[in-house]
């Protein structure tokens, strides 16, 4: 195949993955509102996977405090631990007590969530700390992309996104690497709009952690409260610490001297 033989074969396989995701969205919705009763019970949500599986649980994590304010309620664990999210650890994943084992430095309570994250359905590493999970009261999903896989079976909530064979026989970091990031990017999205750190459309509890969410929070402020002085609204900002905080201050007329 010539280079763009390949990249349209690739691109067109691509197109099939929203359209198997959509198929689960009533199975993302159960999850997401099982997720949502339980955080307001002080709950939290660990991901679970190993390989592409893994990183993409931590990579969706991470960004929840940066994005929402939220800290120590998304959790991404992945066999053979940080190490293992630049270079793979042998055998790691095929530890059926490893995942359960990563969970205990932050001692699970049962109104936690523990989410599989396995393309294939068989990653012992996943499987081991779902049952665990479930046998100790705590609310179980998965995301594969098999249908009728062993993760799926043993998980309360199951999200089977079947995206097919991949363009390069077994290479699940492609379309299942693609359908788990949509799916985790709906879950945690829809449980923060949900809990109420979405005003609108706006990340209003974000983290100011450079100049460009800086800018952007200023402009926010601007927006809803119909202050047109740049300086001063970016002022406020920095003063109150968060969008929200320091709409609210200017709304109430608390503004601090």
């Amino acid at each position: 195949m010539s280079t763009l033989e390949i990249l349209e074969a690739i691109n067109a396989e691509d197109r099939n993955v929203p359209v198997a995701v959509s198929a689960a969205v009533p199975a993302i919705k159960a999850l997401v509102d099982g997720i949502v009763e339980r955080i307001r019970r002080g709950g939290r949500v660990f991901y679970l996977g190993a390989g592409t599986s893994g990183r993409l649980g931590i990579v969706d994590a991470s960004e929840i405090p940066p994005t929402y304010g939220v800290h120590d309620v998304f959790i991404g664990l992945m066999a053979g631990g940080d190490s293992a999210i630049r270079n793979a650890v042998e055998g790691a994943e095929d530890d059926p007590d490893g995942g359960w084992r990563d969970m205990q430095p932050y001692d699970p309570k049962r109104d936690d969530i523990v989410v599989g994250i396995a393309a294939s359905g068989t990653t012992p590493y996943v499987i081991g700390a779902v049952k665990r999970a479930h046998a100790n009261g705590m609310l179980t999903g998965c995301i594969t992309c098999n249908a009728g896989s062993p993760l799926a079976e043993v998980s309360e909530i199951p999200i089977e996104v079947v995206v097919g064979p991949e363009f390069v026989t077994g290479s699940t970091r492609m379309k299942a690497g693609t359908a788990q990031k949509l799916v985790l990017n709906m879950i945690s999205t829809a449980v923060m709009i949900r809990l109420g750190h979405v005003k609108g459309s706006k990340m209003v509890d974000m983290q100011l952690t450079n100049h460009k969410l800086v800018d952007r929070g200023t402009r926010m402020i601007m927006e809803a409260t119909g202050i047109e002085d740049y300086g001063f609204a970016r002022k406020l900002l920095l003063e109150y610490g968060q969008v929200r905080a320091a709409i609210a201050a200017y709304h109430n007329g608390t503004l601090r001297a």
